[in-house]
Formats: C-alpha cells, sequence, structure tokens
C-alpha cells in the first residue's frame, strides 16, 4: 500500500483526536480543549463540534474494578460510535483518531480498555503503545520504559497493589499484563533509529526515513500490538506525522462499507500524554503561567479571593511535595485521618458520625481562611492495610468524597483550587462541584493542567473558578509549592 499513499487524501484540517482517559490528569500537555465528566448524547454532541482537534472523555476507569471498566467504557463507546458517523456525514469532523490515555508509569487496566474500544469503535489496522511522557521523566528506549533513566519496574509505581508488574521491556509487560494472550514475540517496534530517520528527514536532513516510516505504518494489518519508542519531542512529532499521513488515506485494503465506501485507515493508540501532544500539533498555549494564575478571582472589591490544596495521593512523591508544603508559614495543614475514617465506615452508624466528623473539618478549615492562610486539606499518610481490593476502593472513594465535599461546601468563597491526585481530581470535579464539562485553558507548571467550568449550567458560584489538577506521580519535591506560590502571586 506504501507506493499508493497519495492516493484518496482527506482533507485533514477537521480532525478530531477522542481521548478516552482513565483519570482527570491526561491532559497534561495540551490546551484549550473540552474536558467531558458527562458522555450523553448532546454532550458528546457539543464536544464534537468544538473547534479544538481534542475532545477529552474523563472517564476515571482506573478508579473502578474491572468489570465496571468495561460496562462504563462500553456504554460510552457506543452513545459515541453513531456520533462519530454524524459528524462526519454532516462535515463537522473529516476524520478521528481514538486514544486511551493511561498512567506512563504503567498502572491501569491494560490491556482490558484498548479491548473495549477495539471491539465497539473498531476495526483498527493496529494498536500503538506510547507511554513516554517526555516533560516527566519517562522515556521509552530499546522498547524498554525507564523512569528518568531507570527501569519503570524498579520504581515504587510498579508494586501498586492494583497494577503491579514486573518487567519494563513493553512487549514482555503486555504478554504479562494480557495472562499471555498477547505473547511478547507477536509484539512488534517502531525503535528510536527509525524515528530518528524520519525526524532528521522531516527537519529537512536528507534520507527516506519519513517516508519508510510512512511505509511501514500503511502495511499494517489485523491490529497487532506495536511499541513505539520516544524519548525527545521530535520522535514523537514524525511518528504523529506518519500518522497523519497514513489515517487520510483511503487505502486498497481498508475495509468497504456498502453505503460509504471505502473507509481510511484507522488505529488506536495507548498512550501517556506526550503522544496527544504530537497527534493534536497545537500552537503555543495562549497564556503562560502568570497569564493562568492571574485568572485567579478576587472579590467584588477586586482583592484576591483565597485558594484551597487538597492532597490524596499516597505515593512517596506526594507524600514528599506535601512536606515541603507545610513547610511554608502561610499553609496550614488540616488531616483527614485514614484509620478514624476507615474505623467509622466499618461501624453501626457512619451514616451519623461521618457528617459530624466533616462539620468539624469544616470548622478547622474556615478557621485557617479566616487567617488569611491557605489550608491544605490531606489524608494521614502511609497506606491502610485492606482486605481487599474491593475494600481498599471503596475507602479511597469514601475518602476522595469526604475532601470533595468539604471543598465544595468552600469553593464559593474560593479564588482557586489545587487538587492532587487522580481520584481526588475526578470525585471532586464530577461529584463534589457537579461539573459536566471543563475548559482546559493551559498548564501552570508543566503537567499540570488548569481548567475552569464551562457549559451552559455553571453555577455563578463556581463561575471562572480556576482548579488546577496535578497528578500523584508528577514533579520533585518542590513542584507543589511552586504551584502554590504562582496561584499566589509569589513567583515559581
Amino acid at each position: 500500500m506504501a507506493e499508493n499513499l497519495q492516493a484518496g487524501i482527506l482533507k485533514a484540517g477537521r480532525l478530531k483526536i477522542v481521548v478516552f482517559d482513565d483519570d482527570p490528569t491526561g491532559s497534561q500537555t495540551v490546551h484549550s480543549c473540552p474536558l467531558l465528566l458527562r458522555w450523553d448524547a448532546a454532550s458528546l454532541r457539543q464536544g464534537l463540534a468544538d473547534p479544538s482537534p481534542l475532545l477529552f472523555l474523563l472517564v476515571n476507569s482506573r478508579d473502578l474494578p474491572p468489570e465496571q471498566a468495561r460496562a462504563r467504557l462500553t456504554s460510552l463507546c457506543r452513545t459515541l460510535q453513531p456520533l462519530l458517523a454524524e459528524a462526519v456525514a454532516a462535515g463537522t469532523i473529516d476524520r478521528w483518531l481514538v486514544v486511551s490515555r493511561g498512567d506512563s508509569t504503567l498502572r491501569g487496566h491494560f490491556p482490558l480498555e484498548s479491548a473495549v474500544i477495539a471491539a465497539e469503535l473498531g476495526p483498527f489496522e493496529a494498536s500503538f503503545l506510547v507511554p513516554a511522557f517526555l516533560p516527566g521523566g519517562r522515556t521509552t528506549v530499546a522498547g524498554v520504559h525507564l523512569l528518568h533513566g531507570e527501569p519503570v519496574h524498579q520504581s515504587a509505581f510498579a508494586q501498586d497493589r492494583l497494577f503491579g508488574y514486573s518487567t519494563s521491556f513493553l512487549p514482555a509487560w503486555v504478554a504479562q499484563k494480557s495472562g499471555g494472550v498477547i505473547p511478547a514475540e507477536a509484539v512488534q517496534r517502531i525503535d528510536r533509529s527509525e524515528l530518528e530517520a524520519a525526524a532528521a528527514q522531516k527537519e529537512g536532513g536528507a534520507g527516506a526515513g519519513f517516508q519508510a516510516l510512512v511505509g511501514r505504518l500503511a502495511d499494517l494489518a489485523g491490529n497487532p500490538w506495536v511499541v513505539v519508542d520516544g524519548e525527545r519531542p521530535a520522535q514523537l512529532a514524525a511518528f504523529a506525522a506518519g500518522v497523519h499521513q497514513v489515517t487520510a488515506v483511503v487505502g486498497s485494503n481498508a475495509a468497504p462499507d456498502a453505503k460509504a465506501g471505502p473507509r481510511p485507515r484507522r488505529f488506536l493508540f495507548q498512550s501517556a500524554a506526550s503522544l496527544i501532544t504530537a497527534l493534536a500539533d497545537l500552537p503555543p498555549q495562549p497564556r503562560d503561567a502568570a497569564g493562568l494564575a492571574a485568572l485567579r478571582r478576587r472579590s467584588p472589591e477586586g482583592e484576591p479571593l483565597a485558594g484551597l490544596v487538597l492532597v490524596g495521593s499516597h505515593v512517596s512523591l506526594a507524600d514528599a511535595q506535601l512536606a515541603a508544603l507545610l513547610a511554608e508559614p502561610a499553609c496550614v495543614g488540616v488531616e483527614l485521618p485514614v484509620a478514624q475514617v476507615a474505623r467509622v465506615l466499618a461501624g453501626p452508624l457512619p451514616d451519623r458520625l461521618l457528617p459530624s466528623l466533616e462539620s468539624a473539618w469544616l470548622e478547622r478549615l474556615q478557621q485557617v481562611l479566616a487567617s488569611g492562610r491557605t489550608p491544605v486539606l490531606f489524608t494521614s499518610r502511609g497506606e491502610l492495610a485492606c482486605s481487599s481490593p474491593a475494600e481498599r476502593r471503596a475507602l479511597g472513594e469514601a475518602l476522595a468524597g469526604l475532601m470533595a465535599a468539604l471543598a465544595a461546601r468552600l469553593a464559593p468563597q474560593l479564588g482557586y483550587l489545587i487538587s492532587k491526585g487522580g481520584i481526588t481530581s475526578q470525585t471532586l470535579l464530577a461529584v463534589g462541584l457537579d461539573l459536566a464539562v471543563l475548559r482546559l485553558e493551559g498548564q501552570l507548571l508543566p503537567g499540570l493542567s488548569l481548567l475552569r467550568p464551562a457549559g451552559e449550567r455553571v453555577p455563578q458560584a463556581l463561575a471562572g473558578l480556576p482548579l488546577i489538577t496535578f497528578p500523584g506521580n508528577l514533579g520533585q519535591a518542590p513542584t507543589l509549592v511552586e504551584s502554590w506560590r504562582l496561584m499566589e502571586g509569589l513567583g515559581s
């Protein structure tokens, strides 16, 4: 098929990249696009009509047991599929790509999520595994996924009680996570030498590297898994350019449709955030960090309103970031004791006791705000031993729900809100604040998205409120302090 690439080119100006995000932090490298927390037909249709090439669906499947994740994705895909066809038929979009955005440290429901998407929205010619997240030090070299240069299976993330693994060589990881259904030898690779050759030609160098990559992509069939290396943005940009060229072609071995004729070749991507940046090829974000921080809400008299920080993540990096923030004299910690909440939940009167505890924590938070300082609401550190994954999820949901409820009570008087951790952020946005649509304004710091409520039904009390979503596994020890200082107008 490679020699026929120039035949049947579709207009590429109205591409829609639909991102199924398994927690609310995967938009951490892009800007100026809608994020949906609800997926009814009207909301999806509105999202597809948005002028941005990106549409994020905050599925939050990582926080669900496998069968619930399967059911949620299946329902979403079945609502989305006819709307994609409708948008193409109406000329709203010319073509679409699907990305299953997952964690750059390889935690999540793999290959379950991609299998559901393939079954409902396919067929696909190939599925690509691209976990590189370059701003966070996650790279893939010779098929081995690295965290700051070290194999990721040697990190604390690989010891995750729900999503752990024992290899960083991605073909072997695919085999391990699929229970051997997908053997390692069946997984193909696009290595850095191919990507560098393609990037050199795309950037004006000599040789046929880019066309070789395009030819290889064009010849894929039967939906194999393909691991893609990634060490620098130019490599992923070259890969994305090849994808765009191939998927804009109605090829000779694209399955025909009796009514619509031949369809474009389609690929599915299981990736971290960096590939999304390359696929979207957005211009620089319109506001820099200072401009984003200036979105902080103010009183009618023009005075900046106070902020609130939530820290629910329990990875060791989050512990270090929390400790650094609490060392700031202008920040005051308010702790949710996990063991106490667990005892109340297991006891006979949780519906009576939890509201009493919530009132006490709310009073403490109000006292900190009245003192002119920033309250930092956090769950006690360390992981409580649970008897099962279901018990762990239930406790996590209860803690996130408590934090979200407290934040929602305070939100009308806040100038901004920083939320650390995927479950914490999702629960805050979807449950505590009851939002349906968000607008991603940009990145306050690398990987830290600043969102604001959007859509037609935003309560006045939440209008314009900046919400900074902070992945649990991102940054260095000072990064949380830096984000707080930016929002407080103190510099980074």
